[in-house]
């Protein structure tokens, strides 16, 4: 499909164990208006696995794309499009976060979040058995969704029918959510942020994006109420009506256009 021009650039960055398909719902309409970037992490589609770190693998996935790209990211995506913020600003024409949080697992301060021992035992599980490990996964993530039958039924169609994700890029995965603590980071982000959570999430709970909205220098925080983790399976045309509107009025975009 052809864009205009002066189209925005967007690139879609997936979350955990779910590949560039989990944006099917919303792709056909946000690219009729922008022209999308799909970010494949290590060992995920057409992306080899590589096992750097998480800092550096956001370094190489912001200078992989065309100057002033918004940035759309989706849990772990959005953890990596957080950093690629910090790291790269200059790079960046604009921010969206889905389903975010700065810290993935609770601490004493952090309660927003989820206890170790959840990553622990899905490692060991994506270990002995991935696939069967993704697709109880898919079911977990839409839980107290409204639409939570039918969001797992088709994520998981889309599993069965995609290449498994490489187990020790899994991991990996698994590994940065474990780690990472972007909190310290986030007052120095001035790039504004649209923020995009379901109200039942299960996973980062929407205390989470509640806290990046208050200390976001420039954010804005839209609850999907009904919606768990993925927000754009629940209502795809709101989701995607929000991200075209984002996209057009992006500071970088306005300044291109003549």
């Amino acid at each position: 499909m052809m864009q205009p021009l002066d189209s925005p650039s967007l690139a879609l960055i997936h979350g955990w164990g779910l590949g560039r398909a989990a944006w099917q719902p919303i792709v056909t309409a946000v690219s009729a208006c922008c022209n999308v970037h799909h970010v494949d992490l290590p060992g995920y589609g057409d992306a080899a696995p590589d096992p750097c770190s998480f800092e550096d693998t956001a370094r190489r996935i912001v200078d992989s794309l065309p100057a002033g790209t918004i940035l759309c990211g989706w849990s772990l995506g959005a953890l990596l499009a957080l950093e690629m913020a910090s790291q790269r600003p200059e790079r960046i024409g604009g921010l969206v976060l889905v389903g975010a949080s700065t810290s993935f697992v609770q601490q004493d301060d952090w309660p927003h979040a989820q206890p170790p021992t959840l990553l622990d035992g899905f490692a060991a599980a994506v270990r002995n058995h991935p696939a069967q490990t993704l697709q109880r996964f898919v079911a977990l993530l839409n839980q107290g969704d409204t639409r939570a039958r039918a969001n797992t039924r088709a994520q998981q169609q889309a599993l069965a029918e995609s290449p498994t994700p490489d187990t020790d890029s899994l991991i990996q995965g698994l590994d940065w959510l474990r780690k990472t603590e972007l909190r310290q980071k986030v007052a120095t982000i001035t790039i504004p942020t649209l923020l995009i959570h379901g109200e039942s999430d299960p996973l980062m709970p929407l205390s989470a994006a509640r806290w990046l909205a208050d200390h976001l220098p420039q954010a804005r925080l839209e609850v999907f109420h009904g919606a768990a983790h993925a927000p754009f399976l629940n209502s795809p045309e709101r989701f995607a009506e929000l991200l075209i509107e984002y996209c057009h009025a992006a500071p970088a975009h306005q300044a291109t256009r003549p």
